[in-house]
């Protein structure tokens, strides 16, 4: 495989935040093995992850070698960086079971399996930091790096600042050693020559070359991507149900595809570059495009595509897609009742849901009944009526020419859910238990 030049790629995208003088010229001149750290603590990665992920697959697609390191050690320590309080410390057994799940992510992304010398490895530093001994550790790798070199650290400082009431425990200090011992060793084991991050990781990625050089004499090398922010100076990633996850048990497809239509145009140029694999040309007629029609979202368009096709599957997409008319298209009743309940679930999150008895529909009941008697999605017949005659009132997905309509268990969605909509956008969901 010939190579291409990584930094190049990345600096056109907005990934490169800072770098090492001689790194470029490292990748430029022999096959480079670099890793990224990734925090274990969910059997799953959420989007939060992604920049790094991608950086992995730029690496493996420029020809060199990409490593994933699961931090099963460092994840029983907690890292300080960017973060006010000390984590939950994790178990061995839920630790080796997020790395397998994570590392089933990971494949979507990376070659694992290929014969290439560029094939990816995954590794967890846990595997060699449980054979060190306390007092082995502080012989063996604290003696070169000094509290004044550790404490000089932006990381550290925030913490130990005025204004941070918490305080930096004697285990969280020592992070910063444990990450560059995780460097030294894969240095040493896999030749390992970079390691990249967030610009959070800038300190303890740069204590690992220190350590290197201390106790090796060699050198090694160190780049940051930018950490990812909204435009609107919000943080990317979290809604009001919590993180964007990649495992569609935590995040469905639909949502996640959702998340990312929803963009605004100023993320969404930026978002393209750094989360998708598209190459430059067709990204600047993408932008070009959507400049002279934002209306029709273009950007946010094939951004949601490629994305949730890379995370998920062409599959997962098209049902987003079709999940998504639902709600602002002309989605059929037939369209309604293929989905999946949990799509249907978070299509429909947040509607107003109401619940009657399964023996109220066994014999079969007048729509009146049901939605102004049974249930309480409309306060009267009257309003019903109206809503009705004004050809404003469907049924799954169906227009209800006649409020004493009868509706049995026949109608129901899934066996379970019956889906109102007043007019064009307003919902309800009746739940038949």
């Amino acid at each position: 495989m010939g190579r291409t030049n990584f930094v190049e790629e990345l600096r056109w995208r907005g990934m490169v935040h800072d770098m090492m003088p001689g790194t470029e010229e490292l990748l430029q001149k022999e096959l480079t093995t670099a890793y990224v750290g990734i925090d274990p603590t969910a059997d799953s990665l959420h989007i939060g992850h992604l920049v790094s992920i991608m950086m992995l697959k730029h690496l493996q697609r420029c020809g060199h070698r990409p490593v994933a390191l699961v931090g099963g050690a460092t994840g029983m320590i907690g890292d300080p960086s960017g973060k006010s309080l000390e984590r939950n410390l994790l178990d061995e057994a839920t630790l080796r079971h997020n790395q397998e799940s994570i590392k089933r992510q990971l494949a979507k992304f990376l070659d694992f399996d290929s014969d290439s010398p560029t094939a990816a490895l995954l590794v967890n530093n846990y595997d060699w930091m449980r054979e060190y001994s306390f007092l082995g550790f502080i012989r063996d790798i604290g003696k070169h790096i000094t509290v004044n070199y550790m404490m000089a650290k932006d990381s550290v400082k925030k913490r130990l600042s005025a204004e941070s009431s918490v305080g930096l425990s004697f285990t969280e200090f020592t992070y910063q050693l444990v990450q560059a011992t995780d460097y030294l060793t894969l240095y040493q084991r896999l030749g390992c020559k970079l390691q990249m991050g967030g610009s959070d990781q800038w300190g303890n990625i740069t204590t690992g070359t220190e350590l290197i050089r201390r106790m090796l004499g060699q050198e090694a090398f160190a780049l940051t991507c930018p950490l990812i922010t909204k435009a609107d100076g919000g943080k990317f990633g979290k809604t009001e149900q919590g993180n964007i996850w990649l495992d569609p048990r935590y995040t469905s497809p639909y949502r996640f595809y959702q998340f990312w239509l929803n963009t605004s145009d100023a993320d969404a140029e930026r978002y393209i570059k750094i989360f998708t694999m598209l190459d430059r040309s067709t990204i600047d007629a993408l932008v070009a495009e959507h400049a002279q029609a934002p209306h029709l979202r273009v950007l946010q368009q094939r951004l949601a595509k490629e994305i949730t096709i890379m995370v998920h599957s062409e599959a997962d997409y098209s049902r987003a897609v079709e999940a998504s008319q639902l709600l602002f298209g002309n989605a059929t009743s037939q369209a309604l009742r293929e989905i999946d309940e949990a799509t249907f679930l978070s299509v429909f999150e947040g509607v107003p849901t109401f619940e009657v008895a399964r023996d109220v529909l066994d014999g079969g009941v007048s729509l009146s009944a049901l939605l102004a008697e049974h249930t309480q999605v409309f306060p009267s017949k009257g309003e019903l009526r109206r809503l009705v005659q004004g050809g404003g009132l469907s049924l799954n997905k169906e227009k209800v020419p006649d409020i004493e309509r009868t509706v049995t268990v026949a109608d129901l969605l899934g066996d379970k859910y019956l889906l109102v909509q007043k007019g064009k956008k307003s919902y309800s969901i009746v739940v038949v238990r």
